[in-house]
């Protein structure tokens, strides 16, 4: 396309802040410090977590950048910048969160194949630009569309980015239409993030944010839009992001058995310790986050500091000092929700955090029940083991 290209190799690559953990440096995957992703409730653009698949694509001219809306619709469209910009703005505060957060747990149960992510694949970011259904209307598909007069059923996002999974060809993903076309739905076509325009790593100039979904659907550096009549047979759709039962292995898998995965389930996580942490005994705090696809809140947070016998339910927030409500007018939907609770801690001991949903949704007890042979959605229950250290007087 011009304007926007995608290099060949790695040394154009943008600067990145040194505190990030580098899980693979090309393509650049990393993600921030734990401590430091919760720190404020907006993820800042430098310790939003990096993922990609190739190398970063470039801006050449900004004002000959354009993508195109085509397929299964009677008028194909091309739009520039501009015409987007001039569409309603729209600011959703929106958690993204990669399919392969905390993989690198479930590979201690038995190996998995992806990026070793910690807990820090995730963040929350203000996510400005316009609504996709506002965008579809240009090219003559109204709201709350399900299926368009020639037959067209999802909505495919086709990125500029190359990559190898695809052979050298462009990262590709879908959407249902009925999702799409739904107002409600807030998902975006977005040039900003947190008021501030797009970085490299974060989808210059111009991207896709599927509020509620796993971050795999987000689509960055958007090339073009195709109205299509079945789910998009990219390789991300159709060989990768799908959840299988531990029984299935790399001899006997086949991909067709299984639904590309969307929403995410209910996940929680403490940040203010490490896995293994050594404490003064006393009073400790415990913090984290959790969240949920689909626009479902958070119901509360339960904490454990005796390795599950017994629990406490932690305070939630979104906004500093105001107590959250799931479901709420005023509370973020698509969201993650922060927690803490103080607790005394007096000896070694297995810390546990987990969270339900305002759907009753449940996270699984142990990882070996949702072990999978790609490490996608581990919501097993979060333990953190520390040790009391006794100071000697």
């Amino acid at each position: 396309m011009p304007g926007l290209r995608a290099p060949s190799d790695y040394s154009g690559e943008p600067p990145r802040h040194p505190s990030l953990r580098v899980n693979s440096k090309e393509p650049f995957n990393a993600e921030p410090p734990r401590s430091l992703l919760i720190s404020s409730y907006l993820t800042p653009a430098d310790f939003f977590y990096k993922r990609n698949h190739g190398p970063v694509p470039i801006v050449d001219n900004i004002k000959r950048y354009s993508i195109s809306i085509s397929g299964l619709i009677e008028k194909p469209k091309q739009l520039w910048m501009k015409d987007i910009r001039m569409l309603p703005k729209y600011n959703v505060t929106a958690t993204l969160q990669c399919a392969g957060n905390r993989r690198t747990a479930m590979s201690k149960t038995k190996v998995v194949k992806g990026v070793g992510w910690d807990v820090s694949a995730i963040g929350n970011a203000v996510w400005s630009g316009a609504k996709l259904v506002d965008v579809l209307e240009l090219a003559g598909i109204p709201k709350l569309t399900s299926i368009t007069q020639f037959g067209g059923k999802h909505v495919e996002f086709v990125s500029i980015d190359k990559c190898k999974e695809e052979n050298g060809g462009p990262y590709k993903v879908s959407i249902p239409l009925n999702q799409a076309t739904n107002p409600d739905a807030d998902v975006l076509l977005a040039y900003e993030m947190n008021g501030e325009p797009l970085n490299r790593d974060h989808g210059h100039p111009l991207r896709v944010v599927v509020p509620g979904v796993i971050g795999a659907r987000s689509v960055k550096w958007l090339d073009s839009i195709n109205i299509i009549a079945e789910e998009s047979q990219g390789f991300f759709m159709q060989k990768d992001y799908k959840m299988f039962p531990p029984s299935v292995n790399w001899e006997n898998i086949d991909w067709s058995t299984r639904r590309p995965q969307m929403d995410f389930p209910v996940q929680c996580v403490i940040c203010s310790l490490e896995d293994v942490s050594t404490i003064k005994p006393g009073k400790v705090k415990i913090s984290g986050y959790a969240v949920s696809g689909g626009g479902r809140g958070i119901e509360r947070v339960d904490v454990s500091v005796d390795g599950g016998r017994t629990w406490m339910e932690a305070s939630r927030f979104q906004k500093s000092g105001i107590p959250y409500i799931a479901d709420d007018a005023n509370s973020d939907k698509w969201a993650w929700v922060l927690f803490e609770v103080t607790v005394d801690i007096l000896h070694s001991t297995e810390i546990i955090a987990k969270a339900v949903d305002s759907s009753a949704n449940v996270q699984p007890q142990k990882v070996e029940d949702i072990w999978n042979l790609r490490g996608i959605l581990n919501t097993s229950w979060h333990r953190i083991q520390v040790q009391a250290g006794h100071s000697n007087m």
